[in-house]
């Protein structure tokens, strides 16, 4: 199976008259941290300006893939998620959320130090927990924060020039201060219990402060969307496919069964 990140450098490659804008619709409930760097690179390689729709849901990787844009559109619908990396591990299938394990582990630490651990947990914080894994995970953590932070100040602020309020003049100081306050609210997993949380519009702009353009507002063009998301998600629904790429005419897609 040819990957996400493989499908859409072929289908943007193929594209012989691109233009400097690149609209890009998402639905995804994460995966990979290293398949989203892939593809901003891409995007980025190839436009000047990459704007991102959000009809309902992007999470975890999805989340940071979308703060490569330069504008990110959602409605009152629209979520994103938490920034949890996601790990395959040998002893589950599928796809597993790092920080869940980096945060009980740590808990448990913390009990130790405090002489607090039960015999249970003590078997189970040295039969469960590899160090070299557990180093992998801290490393995907690292990453996903540090790819927020760097195209955050590198794209989505890039126009930032002053401040909504006061309209104070906007320093490179200010955007990474703000770029590292978004990143760690979306890393606190205290505060969204859950790697499927869905985080809406209304609190990312009140309480992450982060900008958001509300597509709801535009008739024509929430119009446009919801029309065009029904039609290819029906599409793909009938024809069995897990992932889909459509760009350009172009259809590809995946059944995962």
């Amino acid at each position: 199976m040819t990957p996400i990140d493989d499908l859409i450098k072929e289908a943007i490659e193929s594209k012989k008259d691109k233009k400097s804008k690149l609209i890009f619709i998402l639905e995804t409930q994460g995966g990979y941290i290293e398949v989203a760097k892939r593809i901003a690179e891409v995007t980025r390689h190839y436009y000047q300006t990459v704007e991102f729709i959000v009809p309902n849901y992007a999470m975890s990787a999805g989340t940071i893939l979308v703060m490569s844009g330069d504008t990110i559109y959602m409605n009152y619908y629209s979520v994103l998620g938490p920034i949890d990396p996601q790990i395959d591990r040998p002893s589950v299938k599928g796809l597993v959320p790092a920080l869940g394990y980096l945060i009980q582990y740590e808990r448990l630490i913390e009990k130790s130090r405090k002489g607090k651990l039960t015999t249970a947990e003590m078997v189970f914080l040295t039969e469960k927990f590899d160090p070299a894994e557990l180093y992998r995970f801290e490393q995907e953590r690292e990453l996903s924060i540090s790819l927020l932070k760097e195209w955050l100040v590198k794209y989505k602020f890039k126009n930032w020039a002053t401040t909504s309020g006061r309209r104070k003049n906007v320093t490179p100081k200010m955007k990474a201060s703000r770029a590292a306050e978004i990143a760690r609210k979306l890393n606190d997993t205290d505060r969204w219990h859950s790697h499927s949380c869905g985080i809406t519009m209304e609190i990312l702009v009140r309480d992450i402060k982060l900008k958001i353009e509300d597509f709801g507002q535009d008739n024509e063009f929430d119009s446009e969307i919801k029309h065009y998301y029904k039609l290819i998600s029906d599409y793909a629904q009938r024809r069995g496919h897990d992932i889909v790429l459509h760009a350009y005419n172009k259809y590809s897609g995946v059944s995962l069964r």
